[in-house]
């Protein structure tokens, strides 16, 4: 799992002027924007901007001063209305931004991408590289500001017209939303007046005539008053027109005819052409923003200046969006009212660690020259370490991820087949991601790119959605390798999105023999024909004595069984190659599949593989992660708007065939971090009954040595939480457990017999919590291997008296001290230490040695028998000696 945002779409509305109610999608940010609205500057920012050099916000103005060409009372006031509806409005995001904290708003938090400026040679030159012809070298070529779009062009002409593109996830939504938010608080001194319109709502009206004072009015009510006076705005007008790839514009007289009158009806995309063409408000500045495969739809003629939206070229750039970002207060609920936050000093140390891997693993800089891997990246963070939100798994991140950079649009409006650009991506780069993890490969030559493309592909039709997927989405999926030895090939943007693409490809059902194709074909037909023939059968055999129809009339029963077994045999073989994933023996000694994450995330303190040593084999643990994932039913219904729909009845065949599989293989004995990985499943698969069966033979949960952290013990207690058997045995030894940790796993602990929490990070206040886990009622434990934890001595007293009274009923080890045969414990204790003590991490040996110097202390003060006493005395001795050659202080 190596390494080698955007953020969501703008919410784009019918009725912004009537500021509808929240939809469950949404939230604002600041809370309806009510303060900033009081007092002199109705428009004033909430708080001070924390901005990018390069902003738009450098030399902003005095807010609130837009009406100099509106000078009525009436028409400012309008132009104030509009301004609060849609600062309102665009300040809405959608609630996978709640990860990033209730204070997270566009104008305090933003990082503006590089725009470059191209011109029409280099834009409509035909590219000869198959992904990466629009990413061309950036140096020498000074970025814009969107403050700077309509400057003069070169030559000194005036630019009337702009048109940005960029490719899916370098942040075109979120620009345009920061534009709009711009002029709200009076940052674009430059206009007077400012109408975006959403190049989808207007493609949705089709042919329906209206005119543009009726498109405005029906979006912007306060706008009524001042829709006279827009012919006299000139230039200080400026019309926003976002996602071109959506609206169909036809330049030619004979299609669209000439039109000035701003009050003549018209088809939306007729009233657009006129704008564009500048014979409808010849003076009114617009902004176009564009996919790449649309930007042919205006002739270069009508255009003053094409920007290309480059996204974070520049790594400082990518430092400075994830210091923003990670730097923001978590929203402070925890999945099972942990209520854990990360404090200021590790929120810095992941951005410490963030810095370091962009800075020596090219890789990862690679893929954040997207904004929209940075926003990815930022939520797999959280997720890894802020308070989980109840339901939220690592499989919907991704699929809310896809859905903020995809949503439902189409890979190419004029095409009548309305192919969803996220479909044709699930049949494309999931094929190329499969074929990759069956393969046991994440790099990719260019000659694997262009079979998984352009297989099958036949009609010119076939040509022009493939050509328009690899200039608009192609980037977005793959980028070139950057490591050294790997140069000339491609590798999926972030290493677990090949992961998902593979699963969302299986799920879908698009992997098929040409058996289980024509295997499903033969039953459909059968399933049609044989009800007709069966009827006619079963009427000849009443009125002829035949023998040979009624085994006729079975066999046509039979055909459509047999061909669907072959079908549901596909299941089983989904279900065999996942599970096998899951526990692959050779992977039984690797980190946990969220460690893994974290640090091909974060990168791995310490030396890096020599480039010239063997290999590592890949490891694809999160391939059986997302393929559960993907079949719950929240991951569904997100798919289905994407255009990507799992049936009800697919979904439902997976599942049995898998959790056949499970019940088979996952009774032996796993390895911690195999074991955990396990669980990690059944958390994605977010099905309690499922998990109820499947695990109803654990009676053994050994995660010894796992690193706890708080999304691990919440995926713990969300999986065994709720199960009815007892276990065994729960040894946690090891897994730097802390009492926030402890307090999560309390329903799981109630479950146990034997409870191991030997070698954790448990002090003082842990003794609350552990005394209130043995006087539960439905507590189990009857013995608690705790000692080598921070306890105090009273706190460990109390806990014994406890275990043996008849409330508490447990028998608890608060020491190694405890028993009787102290030397044969200590020689092999000391002997382990000795000889460990250039590998082991000093300072932690150091504190467990403090450890047993108190141990030791309190157990010869407590007992009576001489010779104890000084074996216990002897021991000290030596544990002092030890504590000496590791530079610590006697103690």
């Amino acid at each position: 799992m190596r390494w080698g945002c955007h953020l969501p779409r703008a919410s784009w509305g019918l009725g912004i002027g009537r500021i509808p109610p929240l939809p469950d999608e949404c939230i604002p940010f600041l809370a309806h924007w009510s303060c900033p609205f009081k007092g002199v500057h109705p428009l004033a920012p909430p708080r001070a901007l924390i901005r990018h050099h390069r902003s738009s916000a450098d030399s902003a103005p005095q807010p609130g001063k837009h009406g100099q060409l509106f000078r009525s009372i009436s028409a400012t006031e309008a132009i104030q209305r509009h301004c609060r509806n849609l600062a309102e409005w665009f300040s809405r995001l959608p609630r996978e931004e709640r990860q990033f904290g209730p204070t997270f708003a566009l104008d305090t938090v933003h990082v503006d991408p590089v725009i470059r400026e191209s011109n029409p040679d280099e834009l409509f030159r035909p590219s000869a590289e198959l992904i990466m012809g629009h990413q061309q070298a950036y140096v020498g070529l000074p970025p814009l500001a969107l403050s700077q779009l309509f400057d003069p062009d070169a030559c000194g002409r005036r630019v009337q017209t702009v048109v940005l593109y960029g490719t899916v996830g370098t942040g075109k939504s979120t620009l345009v939303r920061k534009m709009v938010l711009d002029w709200c608080y009076g940052r674009l001194p430059a206009f007077e007046l400012l109408i975006p319109f959403s190049c989808e709502d207007l493609s949705s009206l089709g042919p329906t005539p209206a005119s543009l004072c009726q498109l405005v009015a029906q979006r912007y009510t306060p706008l009524k008053e001042v829709l006279p006076l827009m012919a006299t705005a000139g230039s200080r007008l400026l019309f926003v027109l976002h996602g071109l790839e959506h609206l169909n514009l036809d330049f030619r007289l004979a299609g669209t005819g000439l039109c000035s009158d701003p009050d003549e009806p018209g088809a939306p995309a007729a009233i657009m052409v006129n704008l564009l063409r500048k014979y409808m408000l010849p003076e009114a500045s617009i902004l176009v923003t564009t996919r790449p495969s649309a930007i042919g739809r205006i002739p270069s003629k009508y255009v003053g200046r094409y920007g290309e939206i480059c996204g974070f070229s520049d790594t400082n750039l990518q430092k400075l969006y994830f210091q923003l970002r990670l730097n923001q207060p978590d929203c402070g609920y925890g999945a099972g009212g942990a209520g854990v936050s990360a404090t200021p000093a590790q929120r810095d140390n992941l951005i410490q660690m963030l810095s370091r891997n962009l800075e020596g693993h090219h890789q990862i800089a690679a893929a954040c020259f997207l904004p929209s891997y940075c926003w990815l990246v930022c939520a797999t963070l959280h997720f890894l370490h802020a308070p989980t939100p109840a339901g939220q798994t690592l499989t919907s991140i991704y699929t809310s991820f896809l859905r903020l950079n995809f949503s439902g649009e189409t890979l190419d409006s004029s095409d009548p087949s309305n192919l969803s650009l996220m479909a044709y991506a699930a049949r494309t780069m999931g094929k190329l991601a499969y074929e990759g993890v069956s393969s046991r490969k994440t790099y990719f030559s260019e000659e694997d790119v262009r079979g998984c493309l352009e297989s099958g592909i036949k009609t010119e039709e076939e040509f022009q959605l493939l050509h328009i997927f690899r200039r608009d989405a192609l980037r977005f999926f793959l980028a070139p390798c950057v490591e050294p030895g790997h140069l000339g090939t491609f590798v999926f943007t972030v290493p677990a999105m090949q992961e998902y693409l593979a699963a969302l490809y299986i799920v879908l059902g698009l992997r098929k023999t040409p058996l289980q194709r024509v295997g499903k074909e033969v039953v459909e037909f059968a399933g049609r024909v044989g009800e007709d023939v069966s009827l006619v059968l079963g009427i000849v055999a009443k009125l002829l004595p035949l023998r040979i129809l009624p085994l006729l009339f079975n066999l046509l029963k039979v055909v459509p069984r047999v061909f669907g077994g072959m079908v549901s045999k596909s299941r089983e073989a989904v279900a065999q190659a996942m599970v096998l994933e899951m526990f692959r023996e050779e992977d039984y000694y690797n980190d946990d599949v969220l460690d893994q994450m974290g640090a091909s995330i974060l990168g791995v303190e310490g030396p890096r593989r020599h480039p010239d040593e063997p290999p590592e084999d890949e490891v694809f643990e999160l391939f059986p992660m997302f393929m559960g994932g993907l079949l719950s039913a929240h991951n569904r219904a997100v798919l289905a708007q994407l255009g990507c729909p799992i049936k009800n009845l697919d979904a439902l065949e997976n599942a049995q065939a898998i959790k056949k599989k499970l019940g088979k293989l996952g009774r032996q004995m796993l390895p911690p971090s195999e074991l955990l990985d396990h669980l990690f499943f059944h958390y994605e698969f977010q099905n309690q009954r499922f998990s109820a069966e499947v695990l109803s033979s654990l009676c053994q949960l050994n995660l010894a040595g796992v690193r706890m952290t708080p999304l691990k013990c919440t995926v713990v207690a969300a999986v065994l939480g709720s199960g009815k058997h007892a276990l065994d045995e729960v040894n946690l030894a090891s897994c730097q457990l802390d009492p926030a940790g402890l307090r999560t796993l309390m329903p799981v602990f109630l479950r146990a017999r034997k409870l191991g929490l030997q070698l954790n990070s448990l002090g003082p206040e842990a003794c609350r919590d552990l005394r209130d886990l043995l006087l539960h009622d439905q507590c189990q434990i009857t013995t608690l291997s705790l000692y080598f934890n921070e306890l105090s001595s009273e706190g460990r007293q109390v806990l014994r008296d406890l275990g043996s009274s008849a409330e508490g009923g447990a028998r608890v080890v608060a020491s190694l001290t405890e028993g009787a045969a102290v030397s044969e414990y200590w020689s092999v204790i000391l002997s382990e230490v000795q000889r460990n003590l250039n590998s082991w991490d000093p300072a932690r040996v150091r504190r467990h040695l403090k450890l047993l110097l108190r141990d030791l202390e309190d157990s010869r003060g407590a007992t009576l028998n001489p010779w104890r006493k000084a074996q216990l005395l002897r021991v000290e001795g030596e544990v002092k000696s030890l504590v000496e050659q590791l530079g610590g202080p006697e103690c």
